[in-house]
């Protein structure tokens, strides 16, 4: 199966006044469609970076990165980020919030119309599609914005800690139901996230960064013999606590190996 996404060689650096302060060194991997990846890596190593590089917020000082095996463009449409925070207008409803993509991109039409009320339905957000953002709990907020992501159709889903504004509670929650709602869209995902336990309960693989500048210390392959593979069930699994270990030990291996 040919990639979706490839990186080749890829390093950045941050210039300021006082300097070079180097991000990313010589990373490459691939995703093929259907994928869901995980990135974890020390905080600072440039994770987010490196997603800012895949959507073409930035571009690299060496190396290339292909989206179906052709040069990545700025701002490509076949891509979609979901933020950290779930960037909700207050003055819109939610009903607006989500067709929003499709307003400034000139693609609203009886179609995508009904793409989006079938979504809400599906996602237990048609009651709320008047509501305002602020009526919504944390979890539905984050189903809105997928939702308002998903509406655009990308062959591609960068999410960037995308739960990481909630309490522990929530987000279990809302990291088994979006994963799940990913899987079932068929859409190639990569997380960054600071959560071992998140990587492993929602990943096909794991890729291991160094501490800055990154590189790729290791990349762990996930799977598991359930019945039914949901996020919180693998939470339950007896391989979800060898794969943590694992995870846990490259990361802190710079660490073990100091005098």
């Amino acid at each position: 199966m040919e990639p979706i996404l490839e990186l080749k060689n890829i390093r950045y650096s941050y210039h300021t006044p006082d300097g070079e302060t180097k991000a990313l060194s010589d990373i490459s991997f691939a995703l093929t469609p259907g994928e869901f990846t995980a990135v974890v890596g020390p905080s600072g190593c440039g994770k987010s970076t490196l997603l800012s590089l895949i959507c073409g917020l930035m571009e690299p000082e060496a190396g290339e990165i292909l989206l179906n095996g052709r040069p990545l463009t700025d701002n490509s449409p076949n891509i979609g980020y979901m933020l950290q925070h779930d960037h909700l207008f207050e003055w819109r409803s939610v009903y607006k919030n989500v067709i929003l993509g499709l307003e400034i991109g000139g693609r609203l039409n009886s179609h995508t119309k009904a793409k989006a009320d079938a979504l809400l339905e599906q996602y237990g957000l048609k009651q709320f599609a008047s509501s305002r953002p602020s009526e919504l709990s944390g979890g539905m907020r984050q189903r809105a914005a997928l939702i308002r992501t998903l509406l655009l159709d990308p062959e591609l889903l960068l999410l960037d800690e995308p739960f990481s504004a909630l309490d522990y509670q929530t987000r279990l929650t809302v990291s088994d139901d979006i994963g799940q709602i990913i899987r079932r869209s068929g859409k190639t995902a990569l997380l960054v996230t600071h959560d071992l336990s998140e990587a492993v309960s929602l990943s096909d693989r794991t890729i291991v960064l160094t501490k800055r500048p990154a590189s790729i210390s290791c990349i762990v392959p996930v799977s598991f013999s359930l019945e039914k593979d949901t996020p919180m069930n693998r939470r339950n699994a007896p391989e979800f606590k060898t794969y943590f270990n694992k995870i846990w030990k490259e990361l802190n291996h710079d660490e073990q190996n100091l005098p």
